[in-house]
């Protein structure tokens, strides 16, 4: 659901305002058990989510900060390292013209940069091989953006047999669907072979390349998920928000209100609001609502009730939350809270802040050359295991295609010294010795 949740609001006869912040630790949190639903055809899907929307909301989250989208870019962008290549070093001329043909009738760059950009936001990656007309030969590799992919339920072996990609964005199902053959996703190659040989119809197959984790799902959840379930991601937005509202309305935030998605959806529900223009009245409405509560709530011994449950590991899940803020703190007092905030957020994305440049203050301390040449080392080197998943898809494209002597590499920019009289050269990890 696309709507303004959070705002600024002025609290009547107070120099002081109240923040509507929506619960950001709910954007990973599933309070139901998904059931598939079924598309147009009878074609059943695993909704992502229970609203079926959380890839969008989870790029909307990031979106909304600066910090975690210059994170998650930079990540993306160290796995992509100086590029996905195909060594022909040992290939024959003919296996170098083929390669080379592909190579021009396929955007690798794009290609890879897109599927690094899914693997650090969503921890897994869709590629599409096409054959052509007679099956010998893989000529197009696609990738499929990971928020438009939903899966087909598993069969009773365990096996899920087809991906679906469409634009999931509006709250209808999708009238119109890409349908497309999905292979094992723990033994892509033999799978293909056995269709092959069993002289399929389908030209085009899905391989999913992912990011093992420590519970199986259809959609896997990302380790930065604990940067939402925790607190740091709204204690960041929340002293931004607390600087404007100093800014613009010369008005401390006192209040700090925590409202949960599912809270409107069960208005929402309860009073059959179905028209978003609707929806958005009811929710400045109950906005309102809170804030004539507020208004000189301290004297005259106001309560507000409000539902909460426990989750399976014990702790309290409420719809709303009232926090008030100390104001002790105002204008550029926030400095020292913010930069800590920041660090966190670095933290839980694994990139030093002096990478990104994210650290805040006149007096902050800064790494040497050195220290950052070694900071990005580490962060290439740490690529590996990503490079490893994402090179079985060409690994199978160039075993079907018979380039006998190429592999897929991916390079490492290794930042140099002065003395070298060169700005950066490039690392082959990925290369084989085949003496």
């Amino acid at each position: 659901m696309d709507f303004s949740f959070s705002s600024i609001e002025q609290l009547p006869n107070a120099k002081a305002s109240v923040a509507f912040v929506p619960d950001s630790g709910t954007v990973f949190r599933e309070d139901t058990k998904l059931d598939s639903r079924v598309l147009n055809g009878g074609q059943r899907f695993i909704p992502w989510g229970v609203d079926n929307a959380m890839p969008y909301n989870i790029i909307s989250k990031i979106e909304d900060d600066e910090t975690l989208a210059t994170c998650m870019q930079f990540n993306a962008e160290v796995c992509y390292g100086a590029g996905l290549q195909y060594n022909t070093e040992k290939c024959t001329a003919q296996v170098q013209s083929d390669i080379e043909d592909f190579l021009l009738q396929n955007d690798l760059a794009s290609y890879f940069l897109g599927v690094s950009q899914d693997f650090k936001y969503f921890a897994f990656a869709v590629t599409v091989l096409i054959f052509n007309k007679d099956a010998s030969k893989i000529v197009r590799i696609v990738r499929k953006e990971a928020c438009n992919c939903r899966f087909a339920p598993a069969d009773k072996r365990g096996n899920i047999p087809c991906v679906l990609f469409a634009d999931w964005r509006n709250e209808q199902l999708p009238e119109h669907y890409e349908r497309i053959p999905l292979l094992s996703v723990s033994a892509p190659f033999a799978d293909l072979q056995s269709r092959l040989q069993a002289n399929t119809k389908d030209r085009k197959f899905a391989v999913v390349t992912r990011i093992p984790t420590p519970d199986y799902c259809y959609y896997p959840i990302p380790y930065y998920a604990s940067l939402f379930k925790g607190k740091w991601y709204d204690i960041k937005r929340l002293i931004a928000i607390a600087k404007e509202a100093k800014l613009r309305y010369a008005a401390p935030i006192k209040y700090h209100i925590e409202v949960a998605q599912k809270y409107w959806e069960t208005i929402f529900r309860a009073e059959g609001i179905t028209d978003k223009a609707e929806m958005q009245k009811r929710v400045n409405t109950e906005k309102q609502r809170i804030i004539d509560f507020l208004t000189g709530a301290e004297n005259s011994g106001k309560v507000w009730f409000s539902m909460f449950y426990v989750s399976p590991d014990g702790q309290e899940q409420h719809d709303v939350v009232i926090n008030k803020i100390e104001n002790s703190k105002e204008g550029g007092d926030w400095e020292t809270d913010i930069q800590e905030a920041i660090n966190m957020v670095c933290f839980t994305m694994r990139v030093h802040s002096n990478l990104v440049g994210s650290v805040p203050g006149k007096a902050q301390t800064n790494n040497s050359g050195s220290d950052k040449r070694e900071l990005y080392t580490i962060a290439q080197a740490l690529q590996r295991p990503y490079h490893d998943m994402l090179f079985i898809v060409h690994r199978l494209i160039i075993r079907i295609n018979q380039w006998k002597g190429a592999f897929p590499e991916c390079p490492f920019v290794m930042l140099t010294t002065l003395d070298q009289h060169t700005d950066a050269k490039q690392i082959n990890p990925d290369r084989h010795d085949d003496k």
